[in-house]
């Protein structure tokens, strides 16, 4: 079952349409991005890799991956800048390579090439399951936030975040506590996007993204903007 909170913000991403959702600079509190077409997302122009197809979702239309070729770019690190953050995601993962990572913000060098500085979204599958990995690496800080241990099923929707207090790193599932540990972060620069595999086009994702939002502080998971409720949707 899908939680009400869950149901209704998706819903309610949704109704809004794209252009209500268009990206704000790198100032604002919160950038929304919503994958339901494979032009824009954010007001920002697509960049396809592969074939990434249209889906159904609780909350209308996402983008599901073949586990592949597939992958969308885009052109922001939507947390360029920030000290503390939230960055929270709708999918839906269906099993594949032992590990996929499968939303990766980007720093890049003035020079255009990508540098060591990114923050990742990543998963372990095995026998019908999957674990979350939470990674965020720049100048003097390199952490992942993985438990083996905490696992769920492939084949349905979930909410995850990781958050950053200036302090503590954590990563959550359904507004559960996945795991934490103490961070040195460094805000991280101006660069992209990528949905769907890593941004060097290696670990490909097997699954669908819904949504995603990133806010410029730490939230609590009653605060999470796409809900977090405890549930697993169906």
């Amino acid at each position: 079952m899908i939680t009400r909170r869950l149901l209704t913000v998706g819903l309610g991403l949704a109704a809004s349409g794209c252009a209500s959702l268009a990206a704000r600079s790198a100032s604002a509190p919160r950038t929304d991005w919503v994958f339901d077409n494979l032009a824009q997302v954010g007001g920002l122009p697509v960049h396809l890799e592969g074939a990434p197809a249209l889906t159904d979702s609780p909350w209308g239309a996402a983008v599901r991956f073949d586990g592949q070729d597939d992958a969308i770019y885009l052109d922001a690190h939507p947390l360029a800048g920030a000290e503390t953050f939230t960055f929270e995601a709708l999918f839906r993962p269906e099993g594949g390579a032992f590990e996929q990572r499968w939303f990766h913000l980007q720093e890049i060098a003035p020079g255009g090439q990508p540098t060591d500085t990114r923050i990742l979204f990543e998963i372990r599958t095995r026998d019908g399951e999957w674990w979350l990995d939470a990674f965020a690496k720049g100048p003097g800080y390199s952490h992942t936030l993985i438990t083996a241990e905490r696992r769920f099923p492939v084949g349905r929707w979930f909410h995850v975040a990781q958050t950053f207090d200036g302090r503590m790193y954590r990563s959550f599932v359904n507004g559960v506590l996945q795991d934490e540990a103490p961070l040195a972060y460094r805000p991280q620069g101006a660069g992209r996007s990528s949905v769907g595999r890593r941004y060097n086009g290696v670990s490909p994702f097997q699954g669908s993204v819904r949504a995603a939002v990133f806010s410029r502080e730490a939230m609590t998971p009653d605060r999470f903007a796409l809900g977090g409720g405890r549930s697993a949707t169906a």
